[in-house]
């Protein structure tokens, strides 16, 4: 059994960068028109200014009235354990939150992080790029290289800012970096999720033997082409998600969001699942015992808050939240690009390019059209 040669995506990273600030300003939406109340939704949240020179809106105090389109940046990490903290770090999910002018929905635009682009040259203070061609995630490595913390996170975000503008002219409001490490307690705090699982899905890390112990069903090997190759482990039958409506406990959320060797379309297919179990996810968050718990709100909003890293563009997190309060987790809409299936660079045949429609797309976001756009192309409009 062979499988075609991706890289390796974590599944908090996209999961949660679509997700994590949302959460905590739906949450503090949700909870009342009190300042109090806002403040107490997102006091975890560590503020940042990421964006430098390249956003829209220069830093500003004091409280403001949120009116117009927005877009936000959202970028998904996932440093390894015992990762040299000066070592680059690409980011493992670019996702678009376009939040049209009339602040009654939300719509998430993924670039695919294997995209083929050129990058401007950048001077980070520490090291030097002299601009090229790589995968639209090594700008973001690119940027923080020869840094460490908040600085490595600034001029990590710009960077990856400016080529999205130089590219496709998208300048952004605010951005979010969210770790998937510490989002993981999120499912755990919730003790699972319900969500319908729209196809058979078997996992190639959890399965059983004879004896009921659980064993890594399949081994991965490089094959000789450079690819990702799976044997099956013999006496090993491996946790299979079956169609249907399901309770999915912590582990199986976890290890059900991550498959994707086996499925038809790789990542894009994990990539619905992922933006399926978000809703999932966005609605228990949401849910009237989740807001009426204090106990149980309190270590949601924590572990979210704790997990993320927020340039507001100057705006006081209270006014964003206020200025969201109408969106709920059914107004939170994903969007496909390339049509989900990976769309191979005539320039790079291990990397993605985009194709017409997706470049439509993304200028409808440039010229804050959306919604008109993806009413004349409902197709775009992923079933989540």
């Amino acid at each position: 059994m062979t499988i075609p040669a991706r890289s390796k995506d974590p599944l908090w990273a996209r999961l949660l960068i679509a997700g994590g600030i949302a959460l905590v300003l739906l949450a503090a939406g949700a909870l009342a028109g009190k300042q109090a109340l806002f403040s107490y939704a997102t006091r975890s949240v560590a503020q940042e200014k990421l964006l430098g020179g390249s956003g829209k809106q220069a830093q500003q105090r004091g409280h403001v009235d949120i009116t117009g389109a927005k877009t936000i940046l959202l970028i998904g990490v996932d440093a390894r354990p015992g990762q040299d903290p000066a070592e680059p770090v690409r980011a493992d999910s670019i996702i678009m939150l376009h939040i049209p002018a009339s602040h009654d929905s939300a719509f998430l635009v993924s670039i695919p992080r294997d995209t083929w682009v050129k990058i401007p040259p950048y001077d980070n203070g520490a090291r030097q790029y002299e601009g090229g061609h790589d995968k639209i995630n090594g700008a973001y490595a690119r940027g923080g290289e020869g840094l460490t913390g908040a600085e490595q996170r600034a001029h990590a975000v710009e960077l990856l800012a400016l080529t999205i503008k130089s590219l496709w002219g998208i300048a952004f409001d605010g951005a979010a970096i969210v770790d998937f490490s510490g989002f993981q307690q999120v499912v755990e705090v919730l003790g699972g999720v319900d969500m319908y699982v729209d196809e058979e899905t078997t996992s190639i890390h959890i399965g059983h033997d004879a004896k009921g112990e659980t064993k890594v069903p399949f081994r991965q090997y490089t094959r000789a082409d450079g690819g990702q190759g799976l044997s099956a482990v013999p006496g090993v039958t491996p946790v299979v998600y079956h169609v249907g409506l399901q309770h999915l406990e912590p582990w199986q959320a976890l290890d059900f969001v991550r498959q994707r060797e086996l499925l038809p379309n790789s990542d894009y297919d994990r990539q619905r699942h992922q933006q399926q179990f978000l809703k999932a996810l966005f609605g228990k968050m949401l849910s009237r015992d989740v807001l009426s718990s204090p106990k149980q709100l309190n270590q949601v909003l924590q572990v979210a808050g704790k997990a993320m890293t927020i340039d507001s563009g100057g705006i006081d997190l209270a006014d964003w939240a206020y200025a969201m309060r109408g969106i709920g987790g059914d107004d939170l809409i994903t969007v496909k690009t390339n049509n989900g299936t990976f769309n191979n660079s005539p320039d790079n045949r291990q990397a993605e390019a985009l194709d017409d429609t997706t470049l439509d797309l993304f200028d409808a976001v440039r010229t804050e059209t959306l919604p008109a756009f993806l009413t004349a192309h409902p197709e775009l409009i992923a079933k989540s």
